[in-house]
């Protein structure tokens, strides 16, 4: 597939994980009609719910449950939890071929690493997820925008091609030339938000207190120096932008490592403050903060492991 016209073409959408941000991407590619979507899931799907902006609609839905009845497509949206990529290894090793693109809607800053174990010569294509998804019942999920682009790619011929995969959809895609400095900011992001609302536990309201805010501070204060360290250009006032751009959100929206917590499921906290701090040791710059809060969601994930297997 080369070119424009490429692009446009009714192309072959795998989606796999159906939560939030994976039920979202998949309901806005069924609904816009333009290309074949599959969701592989666990257990039988026939519909979904999506709520969105404007109403809530009923989609018919085409579900595989087992790996093995998958065939190569065009291209796969990777929806998983970070720390879930290697059980999508089965999927993603039948789904992808040399044509296949990869895109990987995660969170963290080595989306293209995380995945190259298990999809061969397919091309991964790293996405910065912007949108609020959650999953209320397996097959019902809830979209909603929260930021100027719902999804930031490379300014490359990959990013530029999932640009165009959703043309005619809600989500409205960025493409950065500088996207490891955008994965950092999307980092920061969640290494505030996510594990405070989920030790907590709360929605985003618990930012808004004035101990709470000043923590969240401090914490992005070391996640700062660690991203420069590491290549991104961050700003002095990283920090207070970021919890400018936090305060910007609904306090009733919640966070996927909540979501994860309130299901009893392990959250990706090895992708987020995990991140800074293997960053962090490897510059040597000291995370004490990031490593807090590392060392009590590991063991919130250590209590819901059991639940979850």
């Amino acid at each position: 597939m080369k070119g424009t016209n490429a692009h446009r073409a009714r192309q072959s959408v795998a989606v796999v994980g159906l939560g939030g941000i994976g039920g979202a991407a998949a309901a806005v590619l069924q609904e816009a009609g333009r290309h074949t979507v599959t969701a592989c899931v666990r257990q039988p799907l026939e519909r979904l719910t999506f709520e969105r902006p404007g109403g809530t609609v009923e989609l018919p839905m085409h579900a595989l449950t087992d790996p093995a009845a998958a065939e190569p497509v065009d291209w796969v949206l990777l929806c998983t939890k970070a720390h879930a990529t290697p059980s999508a290894g089965p999927w993603l090793e039948r789904l992808c071929r040399a044509h296949t693109r990869v895109a990987v809607l995660q969170n963290g800053i080595d989306h293209a690493a995380r995945v190259a174990p298990f999809i061969g010569e397919a091309t991964a294509v790293p996405v910065i997820v912007y949108y609020n998804g959650e999953r209320l019942a397996p097959d019902h999920v809830r979209f909603r925008p929260v930021s100027q682009h719902d999804l930031v790619v490379p300014d490359d011929y990959g990013g530029q091609a999932l640009k165009a995969l959703l043309d005619g959809t809600p989500l409205r895609v960025l493409a950065v030339a500088d996207f490891a400095t955008r994965a950092w900011r999307k980092l920061l992001l969640n290494a505030a938000a996510n594990p405070i609302t989920a030790l907590t536990p709360q929605r985003q309201a618990v930012l808004r207190h004035a101990d709470i805010y000043a923590l969240c501070l401090d914490v992005l204060e070391e996640a700062v120096r660690v991203g420069r360290a590491d290549g991104a250009e961050l700003a002095d006032d990283e920090p207070a932008r970021c919890m400018e751009t936090l305060m910007s959100f609904s306090p009733e929206l919640g966070t996927s490592m909540l979501f994860d917590r309130q299901a009893g499921r392990p959250s990706e906290i090895e992708a987020l403050n995990g991140a800074v701090v293997a960053a962090g040791e490897r510059h040597g710059i000291a995370t004490p903060l990031n490593r807090m809060l590392l060392a009590l969601m590991r063991a919130v994930n250590d209590a819901a492991a059991p639940a979850a297997g």
